[in-house]
C-alpha cells in the first residue's frame, strides 16, 4: 500500500512540475512577442521595402533619406520616421480626382475634362527634403500647367484635337519652366514625368443644349442678316433704276448735263400726267395729286360729280320737244 501512494505522489509532483513549465515557457514566448511588438510600434527597427525610402529624422533636426533595402535600427526618443515613400511610377490627377473637372475654353464655353500625369521620384532628397508637402505642391502646379494650355484652345481643337494638346502638355510638363526663368517641374521636385494621358473632353448635357440653343440662334440670325441683304440689294437696285429711268426722261425732253429741262415743261407734264388719271377715273374714288416742287398746281379740275350730272343732263331729251304728226 505503501508502495502504490508513493507512487501516485510522484505522479502527481511530476503532472504539477510540468505544469509549472509549460506554463512559464508560455510566458516567456508572451513577453518576447509584447516586446517585438511595442518594438515595432514604435518602429525602433524598420524595414526599407524594393522601391520604397525612408525619410529619416535625427537628433538635433537633421533629415536623411533611407533608401538602402533591409531592416534598420534607430535609437527610440533621440531619432523619428517622417514618411515612407514610394519610389515608383504614381500617378496624378487633373484637379486631384478622378472624376471629370470643368475648365472654360478660349471662346469661354466650359467643357468637362479629366487628365493624368505618371511621374516617378529621381531624386529623394530634393522630393522630401527640400520641399514640404511635395505633394500638395505637386498637384498645384500640375493644375496650373494644364490648364493654362487647356483653356488657352478653341473648343474645335479640345474635341477633334486632343493628341496635338496632349502632347504640347507633356512638352510643358517635362521642359517648361514654372515659371519665367524658374525651375521646371523635374527640378524643383526631383521627379521624372514618365506620360500624360488626356483622359477625356466633352460638353455637359446642359451645355449641350445651350448650345444647341445658340447655334439656333445664330442660323436665325444669320438668315434675318442675309434677308436684309437681300432687301438692300432690292432697294439699291430699284433706286438705280429710278436714277436711270430720270436720267433718261431728262435726256429725252432735250436736257444735259450743262442744260436743264425748262420747269414749265415739267410742270406741264405733270398736270398732263395728273389730268389723264383724273380722266381714267370712273368711280367714287378720289384723285390726289402729290406735288412737291413747293408750288400750287395751275390747273384747276371741276369736282367729279358735277362733271358727270352735265354729261347725264346732256344725254337726255329735253321735255319741252314736242313731235308733230
Amino acid at each position: 500500500m505503501k508502495d502504490q501512494a508513493s507512487d501516485v505522489f510522484l505522479q502527481r509532483a511530476r503532472v504539477i512540475t510540468m505544469a509549472r513549465r509549460t506554463a512559464f515557457v508560455l510566458f516567456i514566448i508572451a513577453l518576447l512577442y509584447s516586446l517585438a511588438a511595442i518594438v515595432y510600434s514604435t518602429q525602433v527597427i524598420y524595414k526599407v521595402k524594393l522601391n520604397y525610402a525612408v525619410i529619416l529624422e535625427q537628433f538635433g533636426g537633421k533629415r536623411q533619406a533611407v533608401t538602402e533595402v533591409g531592416w534598420h535600427y534607430r535609437l527610440p526618443f533621440f531619432t523619428k520616421l517622417e514618411k515612407e515613400v514610394p519610389l515608383m511610377n504614381q500617378n496624378i490627377y487633373l484637379g486631384g480626382s478622378l472624376a471629370p473637372m470643368k475648365i472654360i475654353s478660349k471662346e469661354n464655353v466650359a467643357l468637362w475634362t479629366s487628365a493624368l500625369m505618371t511621374f516617378k521620384i529621381k531624386d529623394l532628397k530634393i522630393w522630401g527634403i527640400e520641399n514640404l508637402s511635395p505633394e500638395i505642391l505637386l498637384q498645384g502646379d500640375f493644375d496650373g500647367i494644364s490648364k493654362d494650355i487647356l483653356q488657352g484652345e478653341k473648343v474645335n481643337n479640345l474635341i477633334s484635337a486632343r493628341e496635338t494638346i496632349k502632347e504640347a502638355i507633356f512638352k510643358a510638363l517635362k521642359d517648361r519652366p514654372i515659371n519665367k526663368n524658374g525651375p521646371t517641374l523635374e527640378e524643383k521636385y526631383g521627379i521624372e514625368v514618365v506620360s500624360f494621358v488626356l483622359n477625356e473632353t466633352r460638353f455637359g448635357d446642359k451645355l449641350v443644349e445651350a448650345t444647341e440653343e445658340k447655334k439656333r440662334r445664330q442660323l436665325i440670325s444669320e438668315a434675318d442678316n442675309y434677308a436684309a441683304d437681300q432687301e438692300a440689294d432690292r432697294i439699291k437696285k430699284l433706286y438705280k433704276a429710278y436714277l436711270e429711268g430720270i436720267s433718261a426722261l431728262h435726256i429725252a425732253l432735250g436736257g444735259s448735263q450743262n442744260q436743264r429741262v425748262n420747269p414749265a415743261l415739267f410742270e406741264f407734264l405733270s398736270q398732263q400726267k395728273w389730268a389723264t388719271a383724273y380722266e381714267k377715273n370712273q368711280s367714287d374714288q378720289k384723285t390726289f395729286v402729290l406735288h412737291d416742287s413747293g408750288q400750287i398746281p395751275s390747273l384747276t379740275l371741276p369736282p367729279f360729280a358735277e362733271k358727270r350730272m352735265m354729261q347725264k343732263a346732256e344725254q337726255m331729251p329735253s321735255k319741252t320737244d314736242k313731235t308733230t304728226p
